[in-house]
């Protein structure tokens, strides 16, 4: 049996919205994969950076959806938020904050006192996606960081996915703020920074871990900063055209469809390839796409012309198939 791209690692660790569900959906065929990953034993993981639910609250959102999950196995900004503030200021501080209940939640767990006005005179302010975040909540947050605040953001994710397209996410609300202080928060907690994955690895012990996830500026930047290998599925934010202009510190190790990239044989959803089955491509007045295969890897040929400079929107189709696998992509 030839090996799988999953057999490679030691660990997979889960982005969420966008991978495993959008908002409260399972995302078709993420409930087989998962499932066939715990049927085959491999460990796995859940580093997320929503701050609205805590890790218990995310491993039973995922069991109602039919994906096992142990609190254990989740990793929340929420949570590694306040264990950062624990570690920064004294016992009992007060801290501001922006965000849902769950971040308070975490807040009060760590050994702080949350609190919600700018005239409690709170030690800092922790900043969270909560849908109920008004500009009540940005204001006090911004009256006490000018009063000397640390202002700590779980995440900067502009959007978050959901059924509906992208809509706005704590990134969004930490750029209010931003804007009206003129200054970047003192610390960003969630991806791109590794901790998250960082944290998944221990505990488990895990020296070969694979990050899947949907957003090229959070989770797979977060990757190659943590030095771990990553797969981006098109589930969720980021697309074709996204990951054609990627920067270096912003590629995959594979991209696929969705989760079903994880059972490919091995190096087949490498990008670039080496080779792709199928298609290749030609040069005359302009680079033509020749063959016939699928589109992903029609878009896994054409990451190579593009990140050794060349410009893979411009690319035609000399083919029905190649010009049905460029319309998939969004380069027709």
């Amino acid at each position: 049996m030839s090996e799988r791209l999953v057999d490679a690692y030691d660990l997979v660790i889960f982005d969420l919205d966008g991978v495993v569900y959008l908002i409260d959906r399972p995302i078709e065929g993420a409930v087989e994969a998962v499932g066939e990953l715990h049927r085959a034993g491999v460990p796995l993981a859940y580093a997320t950076n929503n701050a609205s639910r805590r890790s218990a609250e995310v491993a039973d959102l995922l069991n109602g959806l039919g994906v096992p999950a142990d609190p254990g196995e989740v990793v929340t900004s929420a949570g590694a938020s306040a264990a950062v503030l624990a570690q920064r200021l004294p016992p009992g501080s007060k801290v501001l904050v922006v965000g849902a209940e769950a971040l308070r939640a975490e807040v009060r767990d760590a050994g702080l006192e949350p609190v919600a006005r700018a005239e409690d005179r709170p030690d800092a302010v922790v900043q969270g996606y909560g849908p109920q975040v008004g500009w009540a909540d940005l204001a006090e947050a911004a009256v006490a960081i000018r009063g000397g605040a640390q202002w700590v953001a779980t995440n900067t994710d502009r959007t978050l996915p959901s059924p509906r397209g992208p809509l706005p996410g704590n990134g969004s609300l930490v750029a209010a703020l931003r804007t009206a202080l003129g200054r970047e928060p003192d610390l960003v907690v969630g991806k791109p920074e590794p901790g998250l994955f960082a944290t998944a690895a221990l505990r488990v012990g895990a020296h070969r871990p694979l990050v899947v996830g949907d957003r090229l500026d959070t989770d797979i930047e977060g990757a190659v900063r943590a030095g771990m290998d990553s797969l981006l599925v098109l589930t969720g934010v980021s697309g074709p055209v996204d990951l054609l202009s990627a920067p270096v510190e912003r590629r995959p190790t594979y991209v696929a469809p969705d989760l079903s990239g994880l059972f490919e044989v091995a190096g087949a959803a490498t990008v670039p390839p080496d080779e792709v089955e199928g298609w290749r491509l030609e040069d005359g007045a302009g680079p033509r796409l020749v063959g016939d295969g699928t589109a992903i890897d029609a878009l896994r040929l054409l990451c190579g012309l593009a990140w050794m400079g060349g410009d893979a929107t411009r690319v035609a189709p000399d083919s029905p198939a190649a010009r049905d696998a460029l319309h998939a992509l969004g380069l027709a």
